[in-house]
């Protein structure tokens, strides 16, 4: 008999918006990475998406969106958002504005809706897969289903 998931906030959020998911528990693994967490669910790793939240030189912050196995590219991600330039928050920064811990931070459900850009390469796929919002959760749906709960514009952003 398979456990039971625990739900987060994510999850209650796209139950409550009827929005179709799958769910998936890596908790008793010891994956770190998003490299590693697509290992442990025995996923390609193109399909798992990881969230990053920056700060514009306007001082606004932004959220990223890109596949685990890669690097946001700065340049382009400012670009994307019409911002000079563009920076990584602080680690110690993410739960206070966000909500969420470093390695469990989900466009969905942050404190407060910042500019969401996911990686253009989420359209290449039916579903991406990206964390529920707790580190050991992931959440898979439809990039037009996240468009419902989280506005997003999607740009080349590695």
């Amino acid at each position: 008999m398979s456990k039971k998931i625990e739900k987060t906030n994510v999850m209650r959020t796209l139950d409550q918006k009827k929005i179709e998911h799958k769910e998936y528990d890596y908790s008793g693994t010891d994956a770190l990475s998003g490299v590693e967490v697509a290992a442990a669910l025995g996923l390609e790793p193109e399909r798992v998406f990881k969230t990053l939240v920056t700060q514009g030189a306007s001082k606004e912050y932004f959220v990223f969106v890109i596949p685990v196995a890669e690097e946001l590219d700065l340049k382009k991600a400012a670009k994307a958002v019409s911002e000079k330039s563009i920076a990584m928050i602080k680690s110690k920064e993410l739960l206070g504005l966000t909500g969420y811990i470093h390695g469990g931070c989900s466009p969905i459900g942050m404190k407060k809706q910042f500019k969401t850009v996911v990686d253009e390469t989420a359209e290449l796929f039916d579903t991406i897969i990206f964390s529920a919002g707790k580190i050991g959760y992931q959440v898979e749906l439809s990039l037009d289903d996240l468009k419902t709960v989280c506005p997003l514009e999607t740009a080349d952003l590695t």
